[in-house]
């Protein structure tokens, strides 16, 4: 059975906005090393790459440390490195100076199952959490840390470093964990306990709710920032789902192709208007939704900050509501008119826009501003590209930057 640790400094509050990074004291002793004797770029390996809150940045997991890039304009906005090991969970909180570490990679000056609570303005550890097992992943939001392993999460207040949470999930290797970002909804969703299963917690409601998402494993989910929409993709990967978080509404399916393809990453746009998904098929897919999100007004917010039983009311009477008119929309079979008759391929939505990347590397997606996607691989790769939101189809590549190879230090 998984105990945990804990060691921290006095209670503290994160940052809203970050302020410039302090170089690390001499003493400190997470050994980072001097800015002049930074690793050879050729010997720095990519241990993982993760976007903030907000997807205006990512982070970098390296042999050597981590490194934090801003995404438009492209820009490293700074680095760290480790005169030995480096870290392969690196998580941050919007673009505070507080960061999530874990370490990986040989030789790594951190262990897997501990995660550290960086300052990166006063360069210092301010609380740790130690496990018996190694951490799959870890969720950061103003309120709440989620260390996720591989049978379990725990969930803690940020204020204090006190365990809030303890959730029991089936097996989540991959580290499975979503966590909503608006300050009025608190929302996690994470694997349920049976195969194809999703949990939803509304914290703010104190409710519950299981969603029966698929029939195979679950491989990858997101929520928008509100947490009111979910949408998940299955182990076999051609069908990606949209639901209601609330009631467990299934509102909106679409297919990202035939073939059995491993899922990487989904995105939702910040207005839930457009889905971005990516695979080991290489291709970026752009899906049209065809549902809004309850805060898009002042009223629907209101009503689910009042309880769930007038959120349901509003939900259950006005469920058509969630469904919108799509402008641009995605395309079908010529024989969806026989929807019912023949088997559900041939009525499927297939996206309204793609991107080809190079099969097999692992690629994360986002939304930008102006309809921009961007795309971050685990080759080092940042593409930037839009997609025309009338008429779709191949997207235009706007900028490509190999990171770990391009002399962007900050100066």
């Amino acid at each position: 059975m998984t105990s945990t640790t804990l060691s921290a400094s006095p209670p503290f509050f994160p940052v809203p906005a970050i302020e410039p990074p302090q170089p690390p004291s001499s003493g400190d002793p997470s050994s980072f090393a001097n800015p002049h004797d930074f690793p050879d770029i050729d010997q720095t390996e990519l241990l993982s790459v993760s976007w903030n809150q907000d997807y205006g940045c990512f982070a970098a997991g390296t042999s050597h440390g981590f490194r934090i890039y801003n995404c438009q304009p492209f820009k490293e906005t700074f680095r760290r490195d480790l005169k030995t090991g480096g870290f392969r969970i690196v998580e941050m909180l919007f673009r505070s100076n507080i960061l999530a570490l874990v370490g990986g990679g040989s030789n790594s000056h951190y262990p897997p199952n501990k995660v550290i609570i960086w300052d990166d303005h006063q360069s210092r550890c301010i609380g740790e959490f130690a496990f018996r097992s190694d951490i799959r992943a870890v969720k950061l939001r103003r309120d709440r840390i989620a260390v996720v392993l591989e049978h379990k999460i725990y969930v803690y207040s940020f204020v204090d470093l006190k365990l809030l949470h303890q959730i029991e999930t089936l097996a989540n290797p991959r580290g499975l964990c979503c966590l909503s970002h608006h300050s009025n909804t608190s929302v996690l969703a994470c694997p349920g306990l049976r195969r194809g299963q999703v949990r939803v917690e509304h914290f703010g409601l104190n409710m519950m709710k299981l969603i029966n998402a698929h029939d195979s494993h679950i491989a990858c989910f997101t929520l928008t920032l509100d947490g009111l929409l979910l949408a998940t993709a299955s182990t076999r990967g051609t069908l990606i789902r949209i639901f209601n978080t609330v009631d467990g509404t299934r509102l909106q399916e679409v297919r990202r192709g035939v073939d059995r393809a491993d899922i990487y990453s989904i995105a939702l746009s910040p207005n839930a208007q457009w889905l971005a998904v990516s695979s080991d098929k290489g291709t970026v897919h752009i899906f049209n939704l065809r549902v809004r999100v309850y805060g898009e007004d002042s009223s629907s917010q209101q009503s689910y900050v009042q309880g769930p039983a007038l959120f349901h009311q509003n939900s259950a009477t006005s469920l058509d509501a969630l469904i919108s008119p799509s402008t641009g929309a995605n395309p079908g079979s010529s024989l969806s008119f026989m929807r019912g008759v023949l088997p559900k391929y041939f009525s499927s939505e297939w996206s309204f826009a793609q991107f080809h990347l190079p099969e097999d590397t692992q690629f994360i997606v986002a939304f930008g501003s102006q309809n921009a996607v961007i795309v971050v691989g685990m080759d080092s790769s940042f593409y930037r590209c839009s997609f025309d939101p009338v008429n779709g189809g191949e997207m235009l590549q706007q900028e490509y930057v190999r990171f770990l190879k391009t002399n962007s230090r900050p100066r």
